[in-house]
């Protein structure tokens, strides 16, 4: 699911649209933190995956949809204006790459670093301090730090600033050494 977070033509331009009005009009913080929201319910909701993404619910019924949400989120009215048009002209689907692009476009001009750190378990805040200050050394600059969990790493980090990612989990050391023993 956090896959689906990259950067589209279709959603750079939303985006664009978007951050510009939010920009202009004062709601650029706001808007964020509604995104911000908004990417973490795309991430735990199936329902909300399958309205913006199911080629039977109408434009209208995405946009119905959206706007609910919106509402029930009490998100700004630019963003439920936003998600509304969204829907209403079929590109519900896009929202991920409209959050990811909003996202960099918002890091440009803020000059805001965004870090995101999965690991198999919960990281305590002693752990989530230390990969902070780790990567403040690494960046030269204090990293906005979105912490996720997923079993399936076994164990160990992935840690991805911007485009890079750095695998040190379990998982990935694994299938490496699976591959070189099937070469040999």
């Amino acid at each position: 699911m956090a896959d689906d977070f990259r950067t589209t033509e279709v959603g750079g331009r939303y985006a664009q649209a978007l951050f510009d009005l939010a920009d202009e009009t004062g709601a650029l913080d706001a808007v964020r933190a509604d995104l911000a929201s908004l990417k973490a319910a795309w991430i735990d909701s199936a329902d909300l995956r399958r309205l913006a993404t199911s080629p039977l619910i109408s434009s209208d019924d995405q946009a119905k949809g959206l706007a609910a949400i919106a509402d029930k989120a009490q998100f700004t009215a630019t963003t439920r204006n936003f998600l509304g048009l969204l829907g209403q002209n079929g590109r519900a689907a896009d929202l991920p790459g409209v959050i990811a692009a909003f996202e960099a476009l918002y890091a440009k001009k803020t000059g805001v670093v965004a870090a995101e750190v999965t690991s198999a378990v919960a990281l305590s805040a002693a752990q989530t301090k230390t990969i902070q200050s780790e990567l403040r050394a690494a960046l030269g600059r204090d990293p906005e730090l979105t912490a996720r969990v997923d079993p399936s790493i076994l164990g160990g980090l992935k840690v991805k600033v911007g485009s890079k990612l750095f695998d040190a989990s379990l998982k990935t050391k694994l299938d490496q050494m699976t591959f070189a023993l099937k070469r040999a």
